[in-house]
């Protein structure tokens, strides 16, 4: 999936895998989505007994009920249909807000149909096992430690705006790829990026994903920048198609990352990019303050790196030659 955590080559990973094996942290479909392991098909089975309804939308049962049990979309207060991203930022109210874009990708709306499905990424954790979750944050709080303290931190804003979601809401890897794969379908480029970087690509051959890289370059759109990122690292060494794409390197996925941030992303240091580093890969900033642009080059790029970084990025935000 496009916005977990998936910086492998950080050196800062290594302390936070030890760090979140310490505290006994729980792990499950969210971390199996980011390693990409697992039968996707098998998962996406519908259960036994679910409502035809629900499964028809790509919900489980639970929590499509819930949903539809919640007050209609005219009293919730929100800024759909105005700017439907806007609010996954700040202190939204998560579930209430996965309701509003639920009745807006049911109408149609395949953008809000890929800003559920970050909804679900980012809350799945906690959703999963939202008791677990407290208990192994009140490990981590315990601790007291800068790592674990700041990881404990992220974690409890998480468990705040995602109060709403359950266990049985069934929340997790299966789930968010319905939702992308649906918005890729209709033709959602952050969606459709969102898949190749999932290693599942509406179409495999070269041309097409070479295709999609250009038509996501062109488009400027931040959130299509962020989901391609996963794919553009060391997993697109070798890989004729994304010669010349700023592809393939170690850094080259950070410098995707660090593009959408340039071009609108929502990259501070309140932000879900940031705070869902921290709470689910234990990657949190020394500076409470700090932006993920900051961070970046503070901790993740060499000096004899930092020029090639941004060279790449002002490549990655320019227009195309000759246009």
């Amino acid at each position: 999936m496009a916005l977990a955590p998936a910086l492998k080559t950080w050196l800062l990973v290594v302390p936070a895998v030890a760090l979140l094996g310490m505290a006994g942290v729980r792990v499950g479909d969210h971390l199996r989505h980011a390693s990409g392991t697992g039968d996707v098909s098998a998962d996406m089975g519908p259960a036994n007994g679910t409502d035809a309804s629900s499964t028809a939308a790509g919900l489980p049962a639970a929590l499509a009920r819930r949903l539809a049990a919640e007050s209609p979309l005219d009293r919730v207060p929100s800024g759909l249909p105005l700017d439907i991203r806007a609010d996954i930022e700040g202190d939204t109210d998560l579930f209430a807000y996965a309701q509003r874009l639920r009745w807006q990708a049911d109408a149609g709306n395949v953008e809000a149909r890929w800003m559920l499905s970050r909804v679900y990424d980012y809350c799945s954790p906690y959703a999963n096992d939202p008791g677990g979750y407290q208990l192994d944050n009140n490990v981590l709080a315990g601790m007291g430690q800068g790592a674990s303290t700041a990881m404990a931190s992220a974690r409890e804003r998480v468990a705040t705006r995602c109060g709403g979601f359950v266990a049985s809401d069934g929340l997790g890897y299966p789930l968010v790829f319905q939702q992308r794969l649906q918005a890729a379908q209709g033709g959602n480029l952050a969606a459709e990026a969102s898949m190749l970087a999932d290693g599942q690509p509406l179409q495999s051959d070269e041309d097409y994903r070479r295709g999609l890289v250009q038509r996501v370059r062109d488009s400027h759109d931040p959130e299509a920048y962020m989901a391609l990122a996963p794919a553009m690292g060391i997993r697109a060494s070798g890989d004729r198609a994304m010669a010349d794409m700023v592809a393939g390197e170690a850094l080259s996925e950070l410098a995707w990352r660090v593009a959408a941030c340039e071009l609108g992303m929502p990259c501070g240091a309140d932000s879900v990019l940031m705070n869902s580093f921290c709470a689910n890969g234990g990657i949190c900033s020394e500076d409470a303050g700090q932006d993920f642009t900051d961070f970046v080059y503070d901790a993740a790029v060499s000096r004899q790196g930092a020029e090639k970084m941004t060279e790449w990025v002002e490549r990655l935000i320019g227009k195309r030659e000759g246009r």
